[in-house]
């Protein structure tokens, strides 16, 4: 049985997700540019920050399953198929720690806490202190996309007594959240957090026309995937006062470049992409524990979980 997962990954994650992994299992954790001569004999592909089409999959001929993370927009499933190749995401496993982040971050954003930090930090006088913050039961959030983590965010939402807007493709009923347009929730919405998957229907959703709409003083929060946004606009927008903010965790580009004006904004939070990896940097235990299961179930002729093509 070999693994190969491709990605960039720091030492420390590297080996703590080869330590997850049974002992007889062969785990080979590599950059993106180490991958031929590996998925040679490959049995089971990890992509991470890698485009799996045709030209991939031909150099890996003993593929049986590619399994992603809760996103897979990074995989051509047309092609998966026609070589033979079970796809599979991990759908709901990190939702409860993406919900979190969303609300480590509305937090942050509200109680000041970054900048009172740094500010005591910093050895300056209390006395020349000055923020402006809020209490959640005044404001209220929109939720664009209702799936696990959508649905995670506006229970955590509701036990601040926020009010809870909510907009998704599909009509739902929960209790709550009240159903609305993009319009309505670009409007009313103190809070926009986005919880889309990435698509040619999604990129760039959220552009200057959302902007415009959304109040002087809403932050954005993205914890989806990054070309969501449309991040020269968004830029734009945070650098003319259009919305009062953003907290970010995935970006257009990944890793975010050292000359991205993003770091230089006081107007921003930003994490790198670790919402879903609670236990460490690039690391969550339950995710390679779901990754284990689907592949041992593979492996025995059983239908894995979060199947995303038919085989």
């Amino acid at each position: 049985m070999k693994i190969v997962i491709i990605g960039s990954f720091p030492n420390t994650a590297k080996g703590q997700i080869i330590n997850r992994f049974p002992k007889d299992w062969i785990v080979k954790v590599l950059l993106p540019h180490e991958t031929t001569e590996e998925l040679n004999d490959a049995d089971v592909l990890i992509p991470e920050h890698i485009k799996v089409d045709e030209n991939l999959l031909k150099k890996a001929p003993r593929l049986k399953l590619i399994q992603t993370g809760a996103g897979y927009d990074n995989v051509n499933l047309e092609d998966c198929t026609k070589y033979g190749i079970q796809v599979c995401n991990a759908s709901g496993v990190n939702a409860n720690a993406v919900a979190e982040h969303v609300m480590a971050f509305i937090l942050c954003w509200y109680k000041n806490i970054i900048y009172l930090d740094s500010y005591l930090k910093a050895h300056r006088d209390e006395k020349d202190l000055y923020y402006k913050g809020a209490e959640l039961s005044e404001k209220t959030i929109g939720i664009i996309g209702l799936g696990n983590v959508g649905k995670k965010v506006a229970e955590y939402c509701k036990s601040f007594h926020m009010k809870v807007l909510g907009y998704s493709h599909k009509t739902f009923d929960i209790a709550g959240v009240q159903q609305t347009d993009l319009d309505s929730i670009y409007r009313e919405s103190d809070i926009v957090s986005m919880h889309i998957p990435l698509n040619e229907n999604t990129k760039h959703m959220i552009d200057s026309y959302a902007f415009d709409k959304m109040k002087p003083d809403a932050v954005l929060i993205n914890t989806s995937r990054g070309a969501v946004i449309n991040q020269e606009q968004l830029i734009l927008a945070l650098k003319q006062g259009s919305i009062g903010g953003a907290c970010l965790d995935v970006y257009e580009d990944e890793p975010l470049k050292m000359d991205n004006p993003l770091r230089d904004l006081n107007n921003v939070i930003l994490t790198p992409h670790t919402a879903g990896l609670p236990d460490g940097v690039k690391y969550h235990k339950k995710r390679y524990d779901f990754f284990i299961s689907n592949i041992s179930k593979v492996m025995h002729g059983e239908l894995p979980e979060c199947r995303l093509n038919h085989i």
